[in-house]
């Protein structure tokens, strides 16, 4: 179980013909008392469904969440949002809720019209599927290129975290189609929620790059049903970041046509903000990325993605005499002077490890490589 490992939550996927065969609505609600947060896309092109969500939120607390793919619902107009709220609206009368309290996800293709006769005649049929059982066929229904669903629980001292995701391509959250629901039990509080997602969004889903597309849909979606035992905050926050850089970490691997899987680790930056810049830089680089397809290190293209890490107006900072790369394990430059060696790239796991020998601050990134199957899947997508 993932996203229904924690009490007091039940799930199901159906299939309702949105635009693919197979299961493509998924439906998580509650026990009626929970409580909840969201964060969503950056992106200025926002889809009707994080519209009304974000509404939603500021009204109510969150009790379920409906979630279709094979449709975006994005760059849709007026219509758009009608029909976003229509699902909610629909889902609130099967679930005897106020619509204010479902909040509504959408993936797929942008700027089509939503089914929306299909999306809710599927809402019953996925509101007679919800089971505590249910959460594996909830994760199937909102794959779109995905090849493999993305799940991932955490049991703490009398609680749990657990959660599903979905996302493979058009990923590079600021806050992709990138979505996940992550449930618990532990027994927060009205307006805490948001307090602990956001340290932990921005250290696991917002520092990861497929292929540097930020997407219109983003969003990840905490529940809380409070029915476990308050027995530390600091104890549910590690279990929420194991559980969020878990999903964060499946949906990495399987970005569209993926081979390798790639860790980049900064240190020595001259704060924690431009190391993170230097991570994202180097993860969103298409040299860094077709190299690590090709299985050839050409490590002086991290040193050039790295030199021109986008901050704060101007670039991080970075002294080339003093900066030091391992690539896989192998030291290949030492404070600046080259040392000779060939790193093993063969794996489909690569490190790049860079140190900037500057001051104290660090961040990670997860990226993948580029392939030529990127290219056709994109090429060919529309489902």
């Amino acid at each position: 179980m993932s996203v229904t490992a924690a009490k007091g939550f039940r799930a199901g996927g159906v299939a309702a013909r949105i635009s693919k065969l197979g299961p493509d609505l998924a439906l998580v609600a509650g026990n009626g008392d929970c409580v909840g947060a969201g964060m969503f896309t950056a992106n200025r092109v926002q889809a009707a469904p994080v519209v009304v969500s974000k509404e939603h939120l500021e009204r109510a607390q969150p009790q379920a969440v409906v979630v279709n793919s094979g449709n975006a619902n994005a760059a849709t107009g007026a219509q758009g949002i009608a029909d976003a709220r229509a699902t909610a609206e629909e889902a609130a009368q099967v679930l005897g809720l106020e619509p204010e309290q479902v909040l509504v996800l959408s993936t797929g293709v942008i700027g089509v019209p939503l089914p929306i006769d299909r999306l809710l005649s599927g809402i019953p049929k996925a509101a007679s599927a919800l089971s505590p059982d249910g959460g594996a066929a909830a994760a199937e229904a909102i794959l779109t290129t995905d090849t493999c669903t993305k799940e991932a629980a955490v049991q703490g001292d009398g609680f749990t975290v657990g959660g599903m995701a979905k996302g493979s391509g058009m990923i590079h959250p600021n806050l992709a189609t990138m979505l996940a629901v992550v449930t618990t039990d532990y027994p927060l509080e009205p307006g805490e929620p948001i307090h602990f997602l956001r340290p932990v969004v921005a250290e696991s889903f917002n520092s990861i790059s497929v292929d540097g597309e930020c997407s219109t849909n983003d969003a990840v979606v905490l529940l809380s049903s409070r029915e476990g035992e308050r027995t530390g905050d600091d104890a549910f926050a590690e279990a929420l970041q194991t559980v969020c850089a878990e999903l964060a970490r499946q949906i990495v691997a399987d970005g569209e046509g993926a081979t390798v899987l790639a860790e980049i680790s900064v240190t020595g930056a001259a704060s924690q903000e431009e190391a993170k810049a230097v991570a994202r830089r180097i993860a969103t680089s298409p040299l860094v990325k077709t190299a690590l397809f090709g299985k050839d290190a050409n490590w002086g293209r991290v040193l050039m993605a790295a030199g021109s890490a986008p901050y704060n107006g101007g670039y991080a900072q970075l002294d080339p005499g003093l900066v030091t790369l391992c690539y896989n394990g192998t030291k290949v430059l030492d404070r600046g002077a080259p040392l000779g060696v060939e790193p093993d790239v063969a794996g489909a796991a690569c490190a790049i490890d860079l140190d900037l020998g500057l001051g104290d601050g660090e961040a990670q990134y997860l990226t993948s490589d580029l392939s030529y199957d990127y290219v056709r899947i994109n090429a060919d997508y529309r489902s």
